[in-house]
């Protein structure tokens, strides 16, 4: 019996996906339409991945250039500016409010995400949404480790906790702590084709796929 839910938050409770692809794109203009489709490339392959990785990723192993501290602070704020106020109005993921609206008092819902942790609780809270979770994660609180301080500080066994995800980084979290997983598909089937777990377009029904676990 499920007893906790654990939500990526991109592309999972709201359609902000796009935004942070359009940030990095943004970030990097400068660079050119070869190297900005190459960051592209490795953004969309590395969802759940969180920025200050993929930044450092980027210089070392795109730009082959070293990364002042100054500059990727630089980049971290400028890309937070570019992105904030764009999640908080994104469109919920089609069955996410209403899901938390009927549920939340059944489960113990928590957010795990790739997004730094003051940032992802200011979204959250902006959205008016924060009341409907037990506890909110974020970088750089690793989703495994997320995932593992749920269970523990809960005493959930992992049977009873399921993720939702549409990332690799989801699955795996979830998969390296024997929870159930969710996988929502929207452009990303190919990441999940060789995965056995669940998998949905949206969250309208939600609750019955949660009740067959």
């Amino acid at each position: 019996m499920i007893k906790a839910i654990i939500f990526d938050f991109d592309g999972v409770i709201v359609e902000s996906l796009d935004i942070k692809t359009n940030a990095f794109a943004k970030l990097f203009e400068q660079e050119g339409e070869d190297v900005i489709k190459k960051i592209i490339d490795y953004h969309l392959k590395n969802a759940g991945v969180s920025r200050y990785e993929k930044i450092k990723y980027i210089y070392k192993e795109i730009l082959n250039r070293p990364l002042a501290d100054e500059v990727f602070q630089m980049l971290c704020d400028r890309f937070a500016n570019l992105v904030v106020n764009s999640v908080v109005m994104a469109p919920y993921v089609k069955g996410a409010k209403e899901f938390l609206e009927n549920y939340a008092s059944k489960y113990k819902c928590f957010v795990a995400s790739a997004t730094p942790q003051r940032e992802i609780e200011k979204i959250v809270q902006r959205r008016n949404i924060k009341h409907y979770f037990s506890a909110i994660y974020g970088s750089p609180f690793k989703k495994m480790d997320a995932v593992k301080d749920i269970l523990v500080k809960e005493a959930i066994e992992p049977a009873n906790a399921v993720y939702i995800g549409d990332a690799l980084s989801d699955y795996i979290a979830a998969r390296d702590n024997s929870v159930n997983f969710i996988a929502r598909i929207n452009k990303n089937e190919s990441i999940f084709i060789n995965s056995n777990c669940l998998k949905i377009k949206d969250l309208m029904n939600l609750d019955s796929m949660i009740e067959t676990l």
